[in-house]
């Protein structure tokens, strides 16, 4: 039994007549005839008879006939809901942002997808890059912007900033105003830094051990501008992407744009090379890809 052939029966019953039934379905009387012969030669029993000039339904064709409209609704309403998920009129998109870089990037990316797509939603989680690497693979984020370099065995990306940090300090600091300043010459100093839980606070420890030195954290933050404030109450010095200290007010920070060595600040949208990608998913990486991209 299948959906045509259910079809049928119900277009029979509504019009009354084989003829009829078949020109509503575009299809020949002796089609929809052959159908209805299948069928009952399927099930064992007959499902029309002729009284006088009408067609009625036997017991077993009301039977078919009573769960054939529904079983037709609810085909109806998969096709509905399948044409909207493929047309891009309903689902979500999880993606999970850092907080330094989501206020920078992503609100007028997502205002424009919301105007192109309206039915679908995007839901934001905030977290440091190893948290969102986490999130991704594990399934519960669709996609996720992190610093790289990212297990390139687990996901698939595109990078869309290739920046570099830049030391900031409080403009009374002996070294303000320099236009570049070697990390050695940190060693001394209390540094104010990401949470451990950031690739950024791995980043720059990192390159400071190259360096021959471990520095001395003072204060750990989760937010870039509670860093920044720190810095300017003189509690220490840090490091932040090159974008975000453009928007810092030289009156509180003074910004010295290059470290020896450059510590690179690269970050890519990530997904999942194995698993399922939702039409949105998919859709949001195009999207998102094109604007960053071109």
């Amino acid at each position: 039994m299948d959906i045509h052939q259910l079809q049928c029966v119900i277009e029979i019953v509504r019009c009354g007549s084989f003829t009829k039934a078949a020109a509503t379905l575009h299809i020949t009387q002796p089609t929809i005839s052959k159908t209805i012969k299948n069928l009952e030669e399927k099930l064992g029993v007959e499902l029309f008879f002729r009284k006088g000039k009408k067609i009625e339904l036997t017991d077993a064709g009301r039977v078919i006939y009573e769960q054939a409209q529904g079983i037709a609704l609810s085909f109806q309403n998969l096709s509905l809901e399948l044409s909207g998920i493929m047309n891009y009129k309903k689902g979500h998109v999880r993606i999970g942002l850092p907080p330094m870089i989501g206020s920078s990037f992503f609100p007028s990316v997502i205002r424009q997808f919301h105007e192109r797509y309206p039915g679908l939603s995007v839901h934001i989680v905030e977290e440091g890059s190893k948290k969102l690497e986490s999130e991704v693979d594990c399934g519960n984020l669709d996609v996720a912007a992190v610093l790289l370099p990212t297990n390139e065995e687990l996901f698939d990306c595109y990078a869309f900033v290739d920046e570099r940090l830049q030391l900031i300090v409080h403009p009374g600091h002996p070294l303000a105003g320099r236009e570049a300043v070697a990390l050695t010459e940190c060693a001394q100093e209390p540094f104010i830094l990401f949470r451990k839980d950031f690739a950024l606070h791995e980043r720059v420890m990192s390159e400071c051990i190259r360096c021959g030195f471990r520095p001395n954290i003072m204060y750990e933050s989760s937010q870039w501008d509670f860093v920044s404030g720190m810095v300017a109450e003189r509690l220490g010095i840090s490091l932040l992407p090159q974008r975000i200290c453009n928007a810092l007010s030289p009156e509180l920070v003074c910004v010295i744009p290059q470290t020896v060595p450059t510590i690179p600040w690269r970050i890519a949208m990530i997904w999942r090379k194995e698993g399922y990608l939702s039409f949105a998913v998919r859709e949001w990486i195009r999207f998102t890809r094109e604007i960053f991209c071109t």
